[in-house]
């Protein structure tokens, strides 16, 4: 599975939604069929402004049928009901190092 890593050089949330924007679209374009984005949970550790606006913005693509599927890193566990359900729909994600560990810095999209 491919990662996008909108974190990295500690961008303000704009500049992060550009590079979410532009590596969603060029994924999907590459026939990726799920990405990782790594989104981070924030310095306060009540959760940060780039996690709040990637997942408006996730949401948003999934109402425009941009992508089909998310899954928050902290549900992605069996534990979960919405990660059971993704993991139904998409067993692959059983294979990824974040399977099972509840990490709220990811979110898991699935275009397929």
């Amino acid at each position: 599975m491919k990662t996008i890593n909108i974190e990295i050089g500690m961008p303000n949330s704009q500049e992060a939604m550009t590079t979410l924007n532009n590596r969603i679209y060029a994924e999907r374009a590459s026939g990726a069929s799920m990405v990782k984005i790594i989104h981070g949970y924030g310095s306060t550790g009540k959760g940060g402004t780039i996690r709040k606006v990637c997942r408006q913005k996730l949401s948003e693509y999934r109402r425009r049928w941009i992508i089909r599927d998310i899954c928050a890193g902290e549900d992605l566990t069996p534990f979960s009901e919405e990660g059971r359900r993704f993991a139904e729909k998409h067993p692959e994600i059983r294979k990824d190092s974040d399977w099972g560990m509840g990490n709220p810095g990811v979110t898991i999209v699935a275009f397929k």
